[in-house]
């Protein structure tokens, strides 16, 4: 798990972008800690809503103490968050979870993510970049509105994708459909991708047969966000080959995909560590 801090964090900007909303957040000491995939939460204070609301970090920035989240708006905390003032502080815990495993050296990555799943990629692709590897994107959504960061793909590298289920941008149809050309076209020996857990399954299904790792970022539901409610548990195999219930939050949120039981995510599986005195079956 990551070495978080809680502080009051003045909101620098406040940029729409189509449907979503940057914010960049004064947090000196929270920044140099964050790598690519972990997330933060915010305090929905004023709206008086008890739980705090997970969003992913799209980027920190060490030297300008920032970190800056990508936010929807979904609800009545998040539509408080996005109406935010600049000069305004908001409760910011981070950096939480664990993050995306980087590389010793160069790899070939294809990174896939749906919707404004997309927003930690970025800084995951420089960082590989850096490292010597090469990167390709697929980059998905329902409707071309609903895309984030094509552009910011397109500055990495020429390897991008855009694929929406409506055909507004890009490729009709899911970032699954040309999934397996991209990773030959590339040769990449690992997938990155973050966004809904059908998705999740899937890019992981056609990773592994291709004989590609699969890191993926879960888009779980967190109560607390640091292993406190047990609200976000994922039926995952250890490395001992034993399967137990893990916590998104502070195990994740990024997963080797092959050990995440995909099919069995909402259930308690039987053979399950604790199974029996969770209520499954003998």
């Amino acid at each position: 798990m990551a070495n978080p801090v809680q502080a009051r964090a003045e909101v620098l900007s406040r940029i729409t972008e189509g449907p979503y909303h940057r914010l960049v957040l004064l947090a000196p000491e929270a920044a140099p800690r964050v790598r690519p995939g972990h997330f933060a939460t915010l305090a929905c204070a004023d709206s008086g809503m008890l739980l705090r609301r997970p969003f992913s970090i799209h980027r920190a920035d060490p030297e300008a103490g920032t970190v800056e989240l990508v936010v929807a708006e979904h609800g009545e905390g998040t539509r408080e968050l996005v109406r935010t003032r600049v000069g305004e502080r908001l409760d910011l815990i981070a950096p939480l979870g664990t993050p995306f495993p980087l590389p010793d050296g160069p790899v070939s990555a294809l990174l896939v993510a749906g919707g404004y799943g997309s927003a930690p990629m970025f800084a995951l692709g420089e960082e590989i970049r850096r490292r010597g590897g090469q990167i390709g994107f697929i980059l998905g959504a329902a409707t071309a509105d609903r895309l984030y960061g094509v552009e910011q793909a397109r500055a990495l590298t020429q390897d991008v994708l855009v694929v929406t289920e409506d055909g507004s941008a890009g490729l009709q149809g899911r970032v699954t459909d040309p999934l397996a050309q991209a990773i030959k076209a590339i040769d990449a020996s690992v997938v990155h991708a973050c966004g809904p857990m059908p998705m999740l399954r899937a890019v992981t299904t056609i990773a592994l047969g291709l004989g590609a790792r699969c890191h993926t970022a879960v888009e779980e539901a967190m109560a607390c966000g640091v292993g406190i409610c047990m609200t976000c548990v994922l039926p995952v195999v250890d490395a001992d080959g034993v399967s137990r219930f893990v916590r998104s939050c502070t195990d994740g949120p990024v997963f080797d995909g092959a050990r995440v039981r995909w099919g069995d995510i909402g259930t308690v599986p039987a053979d399950l560590e604790g199974a029996t005195a969770m209520g499954g079956k003998d």
